[in-house]
């Protein structure tokens, strides 16, 4: 099973460099990951697009360590990279603002840290190619601003700065050290651990089509049965088809059935009423904090006109097949269930789009390969520009008549349900 040990980026810090061009981001992207991860060159603009790269850097771990293009560049693509580095923001956990020491700090310098304050980001500043400079001032030529002025603007809006050369490795140590002293606390919230007890008996319905991955279980069951035995409980995979059967044999009833979302109907007839029922997507949109907007958003649906458009939201990309869940059963569940005319449209990967408004809804998938960075900020759009969201689990739950009993086990959110 390739790729089981492998932390999934949706769990990894991101670590986003930014900066104007030329101010050496990728030869301190380079340095400090020890990889030749990006292009350098003395030419401007020459990271044209954001590299990103999953990787181990110590004292860190696991991390997502993203190159982005100069903030400053101009004309119209430089428009639109610049576009590309603010969208980077969404998902940064910790960011590293590159500066020339040679040129010091300008005032898109300061625009970023402002950006990086709006979006509760932790900054750190570092003076690059300080190996050059022997009494930098951090000349501010958007402020004309002194050494001591430009000090205490980074104290009060960063995590602090630090000299360093990417060329001579001046300080580099240092930094991957004060990034690793930025690293958030893992996600508080467990998928299942917290609503168990040791020695409960989990049940996993888990169906295996044209859909499923070959030879591996999707990342969220992979994650589920992990959190099972940290709680010290049992958990039995089945497919849905052997379901009844396994019910029979085992002797008791299960404290908890966990099912694909697209069985969440047939696997509902199967389990008796008093065995709590609930699905990966909606353990996967409470891990990452959708949920709670999820269950709000989904009476939406009750809504919908013929016309309006509805956006089916991916965080991974794959390879669309026959019965696809996001492109075919949501869609024609939908039809099914409001009698409209609706119009879908799909967004995957890093596709989301910024302006939401001409949507009716935003069904998003768990979010199992973005971090929970990057879905709050979508959670966060949604709501900015009044369009209701909700997730695959949610609203298949609430297709199928049963929402209430797939959120039996979280009664933080029946308010939520009953809004």
């Amino acid at each position: 099973m390739a790729g089981m040990n492998e932390t999934p980026s949706g769990e990894r810090v991101h670590i986003g460099f930014f900066g104007r061009r030329n101010a050496g981001k990728s030869s301190v992207v380079n340095a400090v990951t020890g990889q030749e991860l990006a292009v350098v060159s003395d030419v401007k603009g020459t990271t044209t697009d954001p590299v990103s790269k999953a990787m181990e850097i110590l004292p860190l771990g696991p991390v997502v360590v993203i190159d982005t293009p100069g903030f400053d560049d101009e004309g119209s693509l430089g428009e639109k990279r610049v576009a590309q580095a603010r969208k980077i923001l969404g998902k940064t956990d910790i960011a590293v603002l590159v500066i020339d020491a040679v040129e010091g700090m300008k005032e898109c310098d300061r625009e970023l840290m402002e950006l990086f304050k709006e979006s509760d980001i932790p900054c750190l500043v570092a003076f690059n190619k300080s190996d050059i400079v022997e009494d930098a001032e951090w000349i501010d030529y958007g402020s004309d601003g002194n050494a001591i002025e430009i000090q205490n603007y980074i104290a009060k809006n960063s995590s602090g700065m630090i000299h360093i050369s990417a060329v001579t490795g001046e300080g580099i140590n240092e930094l991957r050290n004060r990034i690793a002293a930025l690293k958030p606390e893992g996600n508080e919230g467990r998928l299942i651990a917290d609503k168990i007890n040791k020695g409960d008996l989990i049940v996993l319905v888990v169906p295996i089509d044209k859909a499923a991955p070959k030879g591996r279980l999707i990342l969220p069951q992979q994650q589920t049965i992990r959190d099972i035995l940290d709680a010290g409980a049992a958990s039995v995979v089945v497919r849905e088809s052997e379901l009844e059967d396994m019910l029979k044999s085992l002797g008791r009833k299960p404290d908890l059935v966990v099912t694909d979302s697209q069985v969440f109907g047939f696997v509902n007839k199967v389990i008796p009423a008093d065995v709590p029922l609930t699905s990966f997507s909606i353990l996967m949109a409470r891990y990452k904090g959708l949920l709670d907007e999820a269950v709000k958003g989904v009476a939406a649906v009750n809504s919908l006109t013929d016309g309006d458009r509805v956006l089916i939201a991916e965080g991974c990309t794959h390879h669309r097949q026959c019965g696809d869940i996001g492109s075919v059963k949501i869609p024609a569940w939908l039809r099914e269930s409001t009698g409209k005319e609706l119009v879908f449209e799909t967004a995957s990967g890093t596709g989301f789009p910024e302006d939401l408004s001409g949507y009716a809804l935003v069904v998003h998938c768990g979010g199992c390969m973005l971090n929970e960075k990057e879905v709050t900020r979508r959670t966060r759009e949604a709501a900015k520009q009044g369009v209701p969201i909700t997730n695959y689990g949610t609203l298949i739950a609430y297709l199928h008549g049963i929402l209430g009993r797939s959120l039996e086990i979280f009664p933080e959110y029946r308010e939520a349900l009953e809004q």
